[in-house]
Order: structure tokens, then C-alpha cells, then sequence
């Protein structure tokens, strides 16, 4: 089964005004993140807008990007929704479609007790034969995984890894405490990437990475090296992009980011809006501090 670690960027979803993918967009936005050193591609994250798309759409950015990865890096396509069934029937597709592994999110309306929290997440485990990565965002979901949950889950043979971005410090120590090797830890932009990585995380799957894939590259790098001086230098001057990323709208964040590169990205899905001329200009700041 595959081993998952480093820099996994959230990607974004580029769309025409008619809605549909731009997948020669996604393409290159995929083979330059490649060329630049990530270890992996996440489709469909909170940066990819999951929440705003239709199966087809999904559908095709999972596709676009597994074509445009080649095998040269793993893809962990995002699984959302309200319904078990429609989560475990996107699992299974995606793994068709050649998904290396699966990012197991959790929407909900009406509250849910903890077993049926732990259900949705077993059925995708178990209807895929690709590890699976939970993620937990009580800043987004309604239903939050427990500790309890989470341990019980990280029992499950294809539940590996956990994304959190709770952006409580403390809670992923707690779960590293809790499941060992059994579960291994990716940070979120919300968290500090550097400080996950010295209490025992594995990587980042973070939208900031794909604005500034070759700096978080060198992030990982040294703290992989244990230069911690280094990568706390390094680390300051990034978290400019993690604080952009938190004030405004994150899909539109990352979206105005990669425009400014020059990547043909498209707009955020309505109702979401693009961000004004003068938070480009904070974007555009930002990307120039940290090249």
C-alpha cells in the first residue's frame, strides 16, 4: 500500500463561465507543482470548493488530475458528502479513475452521534482497496471527529492517516500519543507546518502550497534534516501566505495567487466572489515577500 508524506498542495479548481473544468489548466498547474518538488496532489480539498461542485466536475478534476500526475506522484482525490452511499460511490469511482489514495471528509446538516460519525468513515475505508486520509475541520463541519473516534478509526487497515485543521497544537500531539505509527499526521494550513513536523507529523496537505510549492518543498526538506534554525526561518516568512490564506477567502485566495502567477484559474464558484482589487494587491505583496 502506498506510503504517504511531505508536501501534498490542495489544488484549486479551475472553471470556465460556463462551468466547466479547465483541464489543460489543471494540467499545468499540476506539472509545474510536480517539477517544483511536491510529493503529492490532493483534488477536491477545501481549496478545490468540493462544497460548490457537481459529480461531473469532481468527476473531472480527479481525472485531470491523475492524467496530469502520470504516476510520477501520488493523487489523493477528496471524497465529501452528506450521504454514506454517495461517499462511498465517489470512493470507488476515483479509485477507477486511478486515485492512489482517498481524503475522507464529512459534511453534515443534522447533527450526528459519534457511531454514525465513525460509520460514514469505516464504509469508505472499507469500499476502497487505497489507504484513506481523514480530515477533521470543526472550523467547516458540523460534525467533529472525536479522539475516541479517531483512535478507533486508526484501527482500521486502510485508515492510515488524518489531516486536522483544527488548528489546535495540542490535539494532534494527543492523537500521535493515542494511535502511535498506526496514524500518521499531516498538518493543515491552520496549524504551523514546521511545529507539526517536530512533534511527529509526516507532511502538510495545504491550499498555500500551491502558490508557493518550491519554498514549502525547502520547508520540508529541513525540517526532514532536523535543521530546525533553518526551517524556523523559513517558516516565518511563509506563515505570511498562511495568514492571507486565513483572512480572506480561501478558495479565492489561492485562486487570485495562481492568477498573479499566470495561470488562467477562473474565479471562485458563486455564490463566493473574487476577491477585490485591493486584496489581490495583499496577494500580490505577499507573493512578492516570499519569492
Amino acid at each position: 500500500m502506498a506510503e504517504f508524506h511531505g508536501v501534498f498542495p490542495y489544488l484549486v479548481s479551475p472553471l470556465d463561465p460556463d462551468g466547466r473544468i479547465r483541464a489543460d489548466v489543471l494540467g499545468r498547474l499540476c506539472d509545474d507543482l510536480i517539477k517544483a518538488g511536491v510529493h503529492g496532489l490532493t483534488p477536491l480539498g477545501s481549496t478545490g470548493e468540493f462544497a460548490y461542485l457537481n459529480a461531473q466536475q469532481r468527476d473531472a478534476v480527479v481525472q485531470a488530475t491523475i492524467e496530469a500526475a502520470a504516476g510520477r506522484v501520488p493523487v489523493v482525490a477528496g471524497v465529501a458528502s452528506t450521504s454514506t452511499a454517495d461517499a462511498v460511490a465517489q470512493a470507488r469511482t476515483y479509485q477507477k479513475l486511478g486515485a492512489t489514495g482517498i481524503l475522507a471528509i464529512l459534511e453534515a446538516y443534522f447533527p450526528l452521534k459519534d457511531a454514525q460519525i465513525e460509520s460514514y468513515f469505516r464504509a469508505i475505508a472499507d469500499a476502497v482497496d487505497i489507504p484513506v486520509v481523514i480530515y477533521t475541520n470543526p472550523q467547516f463541519q458540523r460534525a467533529d471527529l472525536t479522539l475516541d473516534v479517531i483512535a478507533r478509526l486508526a484501527e482500521h487497515p486502510r485508515i492510515r492517516y488524518i489531516k486536522d485543521a483544527s488548528t489546535n497544537t495540542g490535539r494532534l500531539l494527543s492523537i500521535i500519543n493515542r494511535c502511535g505509527d498506526r496514524l500518521q499526521v499531516f498538518s493543515a494550513s491552520a496549524h504551523i507546518p514546521a511545529a507539526v513536523m517536530l512533534i511527529g507529523g509526516v507532511g502538510w496537505m495545504a491550499g498555500p502550497a500551491c502558490i508557493a510549492p518550491r519554498q514549502s518543498v525547502a520547508l520540508y526538506e529541513l525540517c526532514k534534516a532536523q535543521r530546525w534554525d533553518e526551517a524556523l526561518t523559513l517558516q516565518r516568512k511563509l506563515w505570511r501566505v498562511n495568514e492571507a490564506f486565513a483572512k480572506f477567502n480561501l478558495a479565492a485566495c489561492i485562486k487570485a495567487g495562481l492568477s498573479l502567477q499566470g495561470y488562467d484559474i477562473g474565479d471562485p464558484v458563486p455564490p463566493q466572489a473574487p476577491l477585490t482589487a485591493e486584496e489581490r494587491k495583499a496577494v500580490q505583496q505577499v507573493l512578492q515577500e516570499i519569492a
